[in-house]
């Protein structure tokens, strides 16, 4: 890849995280000449992936004219799992998904035929799509478990013959493919997109069926060496606790998420607790899960009952994370940010008990507006912050810009 290749990713980066955005702008950002950068733009105009868009913001004078992606020209595929089921889409560079989301429930845990299962899903939907595989710039997969993304391996879940499962997704789909903690993902997309943008620190908790964590720091996502940063799921909080799929006993996970609560819930109505829940007529953990939250946001009180549990020890969580990292800012998001704000009030009574004073008076807590498409939104902005970085994903990809 020679300089001007480089520049015209650069330039396609910026706007993708940024927006309608001026040459001077670009050259600001990319620390590039302005020349230079005109001449990337002006390629990538002619070539139809950048278009002119009215003018740029500017803080005073004659506004610039400002540039941004165009619609239609090429696409990411964005894959969101989580350990019961699993989200497909497809969006183009403007962020806009250009068909229905496909929706599939399939369970991670022991299912030798997970990948494949998700291979044929997500060359369907391709297909289904009608769009060229040329046109496809990449996927963008987030899942739970221990993910290494130096080897492209989640350790937990996915099996991949032994080789690496980012490699042997790639080989079999036929576009590139990058992979993450679900949680991570999360974590990126309320940095590039939500309340932690322009954030230098923020801690982001993953609110599903587990407890995750995805950590900002200098305002990048913190993955650490292999990219197990942020397990908060596995923090020890009961050691005479329930076993956790991890191995070891009294997990967050096992204490606080939406799969304990959701079975919680089922068990009490079936021993005669009075609730509108009575009437899911379902113990499906998503039907039910949904109808808690739901339910609690309409101040049914067994519902915000088990929210209230489940925030304590989250917060709980939260005071050791704060004793450990002293974030700026905390943000509530993923499944269960629909219920942040009951959720909340849990948590700050967990940290007037356990978290130190003066470590905590500053740290501001936000609740996400991406909530549940988190995921979705951090799986495509993954593909962007990686397109163009290796020449064998290009070669993969046989995109000529």
């Amino acid at each position: 890849m020679d300089n001007q290749e480089r520049l015209q990713n650069g330039v396609l980066k910026e706007l993708y995280f940024g927006g309608t955005t001026s040459c001077a702008d670009l050259s600001d950002r990319l620390n590039k000449s302005i020349p230079s950068v005109t001449k990337a733009v002006n390629e990538l105009v002619r070539k139809g992936i950048v278009e002119k868009r009215g003018q740029a913001p500017s803080s005073g004078g004659r506004r610039p004219t400002g540039y941004s992606l165009a619609a239609g020209t090429k696409y990411i595929v964005a894959v969101a799992m989580d350990q019961l089921a699993t989200r497909i889409t497809i969006m183009d560079l403007l962020g806009s998904p250009v068909m229905e989301t496909e929706f599939f429930e399939m369970r991670l845990l022991n299912n030798d035929n997970s990948t494949g299962i998700l291979i044929e899903r997500v060359k369907a939907h391709i297909q289904k799509s009608g769009i060229e595989k040329k046109k496809i710039i990449g996927m963008g997969l987030g899942m739970p478990g221990f993910v290494n993304t130096r080897e492209g391996v989640n350790y937990s879940y996915l099996p991949s013959d032994g080789l690496s499962l980012q490699e042997y997704l790639a080989k079999n789909i036929g576009v590139p493919v990058w992979i993450d903690n679900d949680s991570s993902l999360v974590a990126l997309a309320e940095l590039k997109f939500g309340v932690a943008k322009e954030r230098q620190s923020a801690m982001v908790v993953n609110i599903g069926w587990g407890i995750g964590l995805g950590m900002i720091l200098n305002g990048e996502i913190f993955r650490g060496y292999n990219g197990y940063a942020g397990e908060f799921s596995h923090i020890p909080m009961n050691e005479d606790g329930d076993l956790c799929i991890c191995g070891k006993r009294g997990c967050l996970e096992t204490e606080a998420s939406l799969l304990v609560v959701t079975e919680r819930a089922i068990r009490e109505i079936k021993e005669g607790k009075i609730s509108v829940l009575n009437e899911v007529g379902s113990n499906h953990p998503a039907v039910m899960g949904d109808a808690i939250m739901n339910a609690a946001n309409k101040g049914d009180q067994f519902a915000i009952e088990l929210l209230s549990g489940m925030g304590s020890k989250i917060g709980k969580g939260i005071a050791i994370l704060i004793h450990i990292m002293d974030p700026r800012t905390i943000v509530l998001s993923g499944r269960g940010a629909v219920v942040g704000k009951i959720l909340m009030t849990s948590i700050q009574n967990s940290l007037n008990k356990y978290c130190i004073p003066r470590l905590s008076v500053n740290t501001e807590f936000c609740i996400s507006q991406l909530g549940y498409n988190a995921e979705l939104t951090g799986a495509a902005a993954l593909v962007m912050e990686n397109y163009g970085k290796t020449k064998e994903k290009e070669k993969m990809s046989m995109v000529n810009f």
